[in-house]
């Protein structure tokens, strides 16, 4: 595939996800006033974001930038470890599927761990982690903005520790992280559009993960960006209603506060 655009797989493993991220996000952005009747925050709460649009963007593409370096790296030398198995001597699709699945469950696992002890941690929630929670109503294009060193630990890091532990060529890899990119941005974009896939297939979605950034679910729902197994499992779920609220659109309400886990 990448070789028809004269981009190897290694290459298009590392910035494709990134082009997806910007189309993906892009495209809730066009959509404007139109989407008003299913935003979970209305303009008085987005209002309340703590960081500028310009400065969600900056940050976001440095860390773009730290995952471009460190993935490209890792895809060009298990390319060549490989000897280009994956281009000529395609995996089957039950291959692929198992890689997949264990891909998703050790990202799954491991970001819900650490985000869970950078929240509790006060130093590191406090320097770190807070720098995610200044988007109060959070958006499509900031679905990522947070502390380079968050960034680096969590995504990039966690990422790769996928990548590795699955066994998946880079081929796959382009395929698996556009996917897991689409899936962080749309939990994060505030719009429970009729239809969406993601509301439907995951209960770990736009409104699980909205409960977390409010002010008394920080300490629920940390799981990201697959599955809410680990907060059922170790009782860091939050369940929660949905209501319409009066001038249009939703509102997410934590059905129970005040307990810290």
């Amino acid at each position: 595939m990448g070789a028809g655009m004269g981009l190897s797989d290694e290459i298009m493993g590392a910035l494709m996800p990134i082009v997806v991220y910007w189309v993906y996000a892009g495209m809730y952005m066009a959509l404007g006033s139109s989407c008003d009747k299913y935003r979970l925050h209305s303009k008085e709460e987005d209002e309340k974001n703590l960081v500028s649009k310009g400065t969600v963007v900056k940050g976001v593409l440095l860390q773009q930038f730290l995952q471009v370096s460190v993935s490209l790296p890792l895809f060009l030398a298990k390319g060549r470890n490989d000897g280009g198995a994956s281009a000529g001597h395609p995996s089957s699709i039950f291959v692929i599927a198992k890689q997949v699945v264990i891909a998703m469950v050790v990202l799954d696992t491991y970001q819900y761990f650490l985000h869970r002890f950078i929240f509790h941690n006060k130093f590191l929630y406090k320097y770190i982690h807070a720098q995610h929670h200044r988007l109060v109503a959070p958006y499509a294009f900031g679905a990522i903005y947070s502390h380079p060193l968050e960034a680096f630990l969590g995504d990039t890091v966690g990422g790769c520790l996928a990548y590795v532990v699955s066994g998946m060529s880079p081929r796959t890899s382009i395929f698996f992280f556009s996917f897991a990119t689409v899936k962080t941005v749309d939990d994060h974009c505030g719009i429970l559009y009729p239809g969406n896939p993601f509301h439907i297939f995951f209960r770990n979605n736009t409104v699980y993960h909205d409960i977390h950034h409010q002010l008394h679910g920080g300490k629920y729902n940390y799981a990201q960006p697959f599955f809410a197994t680990w907060d059922r499992i170790l009782g860091t779920h939050m369940p929660y209603s949905l209501e319409k609220r009066e001038d249009g659109g939703f509102e997410a309400r934590p059905l129970k506060v005040g307990k810290d886990v």
